[in-house]
């Protein structure tokens, strides 16, 4: 599989479909690890590969020191999702998102808060370097 920026970009939009779903059948006030749970399923439902509570490592100046960070979800190797269940998005959680992309160099990750009447107007998607520098087609 060529990976290109239409290929994540493909990706994103599975995966936003799935949370819309995921939110559509559970609606908002329920803990971020339902959520998860859920969307990790409707994720392979659609025939995505997925792992759950992925950890990284924290490297630091070339050094690794160890595995403390969790992704919620990483989708086909290439997506970082991260979900919140909270009253309401704050800059902290976009920058663990970018943090996380840093740290991990994948080109795309999606930030997704479930306890909201809607989750598209709930979302934050970044895209890294790595992405800008991927083929288009």
């Amino acid at each position: 599989m060529k990976i290109t920026q239409r290929l994540i970009t493909d990706i994103s939009y599975k995966i936003i479909g799935c949370a819309i779903e995921v939110h559509k059948q559970l609606g908002p006030g329920l803990l971020e690890s339902v959520y998860q749970t859920c969307l990790v399923e409707e994720l392979k439902m659609r025939g995505l590969k997925v792992e759950s509570e992925t950890v990284i490592p924290i490297l630091y100046k070339g050094k690794n020191l160890g595995g403390q960070l969790r992704l919620d979800i990483l989708v086909e190797d290439l997506i970082i999702v991260e979900l919140k269940a909270v009253e309401e998005m704050i800059p902290l959680y976009q920058a663990q998102l970018l943090s996380y992309l840093k740290l991990t160099s994948q080109p795309k990750g999606l930030l997704f808060n479930f306890n909201c009447e809607n989750i598209r107007s709930q979302m934050v998607s970044m895209v890294t370097e790595e992405f800008e520098f991927l083929p288009k087609e």
